[in-house]
């Protein structure tokens, strides 16, 4: 007969199933998440933790035309199952396959596309405003509900409030259920997370339903709009009334009080993995209208002993792993990770220097600070995730006197624009970023590349910003970045192992703004930020088949880029070729062109090789760079269609005014390619 997820037609079938079915179904979307998160990898407890939720949610719901909006998407692993992904769930993550994360042109039951927290609120009320409005003009269209899932930590960020007051001002009708597991990736922090923390304890069934009792709810109405229009006697009695109630609520039912006093009505705790209780909870909540929370207590990893153990370690598990025992089945590898060996420069320079403070937004482990925060915990900040906060934290730090570091990846500082720009370097806070995940990051996706944070940090006066090429260099930049007392300095490293290279036993401090050159050329020189320099020596040496002698150039610095190795490149080749893992509008090779511009060299030939100008999708990061053209032959091949070029138009291009050894080579190479 099959399975239920294969014999269903979901999500319509959900309304009609019993109890049982109902747990019979959610094992099964267990079972198939974990089964393909292991050979796959991806977010898995977080999925596990919110079956039962999504269950009840397209139960009650009628999506795709009621709106049903994930905060945030790694918690959305069953909504996809649930809305008729099942028969392409193995393509989780691969290139061409399923997103990790809600996607609009995916799915219609993906109406809001996101993979940073704390949006889904703001998206909730925005559907339910359109809907407002588009119903004065009759529009049929209209006639949907708005249900917003929201994991406890999105609370954590700033923007996430902003939306909880706009929506409690506006008495919007939205049902906002509140997936509380009490974890974001690793333990959520916070005064919010303490306040939930103490209310986590499920009520008496009869104080739940009496908060949602109708009569109850529509009594109470009357009462307040006779007291409010008796003038100032019934205000004060209506006052005396509200203390009185609250401090009842304060005694009994104390977990709703903030978000009451915020104007929502709220419905829980709910057993979040209980569907009737949460499909009874929801009926409720869609029945007394207005904006509602429900607040589902959950568990991380639920349904799976060694994800219910340790869902740190198991939201994001490194593929491929046992589905039985959850045991890596990925070997130990030698070669050390960039987030590792910033981990121990830190530490070590931390050992000598207590000024030296380290600062995270809820991702501990992924950016290696979990390890500094064991050896110097009063001198570890988790802020949660609220990366605006953090860098206006460390701004202060840093007037203070102290040293901090700003751990945060590249697709989540770009949250925090104005405060960089506007705290950080209009004041020359002498904070320390350092920038993981930055390039291409693989089957996260286009929420989660790091690309965009060389055309965005570039413009802001006062910054510098370098990428090493290497581990090794990484030690040196994270030492020079400390030893910087000039204002704010980045460093921005990628995703993943290292190159293999050995590191020097002391690290040096590196001259600002100064790179180097790792080999001679006369007919070209690429100009490589990060360890795609390794690519660029592989791309020269093949070179020199077709007769070309091609150098190459570690930038090391995007601010400020090193004008006068720039220049003896132009005097030595006459041509120049930049070459990074970034999108190219605004990023390291519009610096060198800009820089040469600024010196009077525009008949320098230039050809700029990077990421279009495009979202990348989610991938292998090897198939994606082979697909871009970030490859070695990828890169071969642009550069040697562009000599081909600029060898066709020499009379109408501009050419460098000193000759040019190679210009004869080029043309020979033409030939010979021609005769084949």
């Amino acid at each position: 007969m099959g399975t239920l997820l294969e014999r269903l037609n979901l999500p319509e079938d959900l309304k009609g199933l019993s109890p049982k079915e109902r747990e019979a179904l959610a094992a099964e979307i267990r079972d198939v998440i974990v089964k393909t998160v292991s050979r796959n990898g991806g977010h898995l407890s977080s999925g596990l933790g919110s079956v039962e939720i999504f269950l009840s949610v397209h139960t009650v719901f009628n999506g795709p035309k009621d709106k049903i909006i994930l905060d945030t998407g790694h918690q959305g692993y069953p909504h996809k199952l649930l809305t008729g992904r099942y028969d392409r769930f193995y393509t989780l993550r691969q290139l061409g396959g399923l997103s990790g994360f809600p996607k609009r042109d995916e799915s219609p039951y993906d109406c809001w596309g996101a993979g940073h927290g704390g949006t889904g609120l703001s998206a909730a009320m925005g559907f339910a405003v359109a809907r407002k409005l588009r119903n004065l003009s009759a529009d049929p269209q209209t006639d949907y509900k708005v249900v917003c899932v929201v994991g406890d930590a999105a609370l954590e960020e700033g923007m996430a409030w902003e939306a909880l007051h706009n929506i409690g001002h506006s008495k919007m009708d939205i049902v906002i259920v509140l997936n509380d597991n009490g974890m974001s990736i690793a333990p959520s922090v916070g005064a919010i997370e303490n306040y939930l923390r103490k209310h986590r304890q499920l009520p008496a069934d009869w104080l739940r339903r009496l908060r949602s009792e109708p009569h109850y709810l529509h009594i109470k109405r009357l009462v307040e709009m006779a007291l409010s229009r008796s003038g100032a006697p019934g205000a004060t009695m209506l006052e005396v009334i509200r203390h009185i109630k609250n401090a009842i609520k304060e005694w009994i039912i104390a977990p709703g009080m903030v978000f009451e006093e915020l104007g929502y009505v709220y419905l829980g705790p709910v057993d979040g993995h209980n569907c009737e209780v949460l499909i009874e909870a929801l009926n409720e909540a869609v029945r007394i209208g207005g904006p509602v929370i429900v607040h589902a207590v959950t568990k991380k990893g639920k349904g799976v002993p060694y994800a219910e153990k340790d869902p740190w370690k198991f939201h994001t598990p490194a593929a491929p792993f046992d589905p039985e025992t959850g045991e890596s089945l990925v070997p130990p590898s030698s070669v050390p990770t960039y987030t590792e060996v910033f981990s121990q420069t830190l530490i070590a320079k931390a050992k000598e220097d207590d000024r030296i403070v380290g600062i995270t937004a809820a991702m501990p482990d992924g950016t290696g600070l979990h390890r500094f925060g064991e050896q110097f915990p009063d001198r570890y900040f988790d802020v949660g995730m609220a990366e605006q906060h953090s860098v206006a934290f460390a701004a202060a730090l840093a007037f203070s006197g102290l040293k901090p570091v700003c751990a945060i990846y590249s697709t989540f500082l770009q949250r925090a624009f104005d405060q960089v720009l506007h705290d950080v370097c209009l004041q020359k806070a002498n904070v320390v970023f350092a920038i993981d995940r930055g390039g291409l990051v693989g089957q996260d996706g286009h929420t989660h590349h790091g690309i965009f944070d060389m055309s965005y940090l570039r413009l802001m006066p006062h910054l510098v910003l370098m990428m090493p090429k290497d581990e090794n260099e990484l030690v040196h930049m994270i030492h020079t970045a400390l030893a910087y007392d000039e204002g704010p300095i980045a460093v921005r490293y990628p995703r993943g192992a290292g190159v293999g290279v050995p590191r020097d036993p002391e690290p040096k401090i590196l001259p600002i703004g100064k790179g180097e050159w790792l080999r001679d050329g006369t007919d070209l020189v690429i100009v490589g930020i990060g360890p795609i320099v390794y690519t660029a020596l592989e791309v020269a040496q093949s070179l020199e088949q077709d007769g070309l002698s091609v150098g190459v150039i570690n930038a090391r610095f995007v601010k400020p880029v090193d004008k006068d190795l720039l220049l003896d490149a132009c005097d030595r080749a006459g041509r120049i070729v930049t070459l990074e893992e970034h999108t190219l509008p605004g990023g390291f090779g519009s610096a060198v062109v800009e820089a040469l511009a600024d010196m009077g060299r525009t008949n320098i030939p230039v050809l700029r090789i990077g990421l279009p100008d495009q979202f990348v999708e989610h991938g292998d990061v090897k198939m994606l760079r082979s697909l871009l053209g970030l490859d070695a032959k990828g890169i071969r091949q642009k550069i040697l269609r562009w000599m081909d070029t600029a060898v066709h138009s020499i009379g109408d291009a501009p050419v460098p005014t000193h000759e040019s050894p190679g210009r004869d080579v080029e043309k020979k190479t033409l030939k010979r390619r021609g005769d084949r």
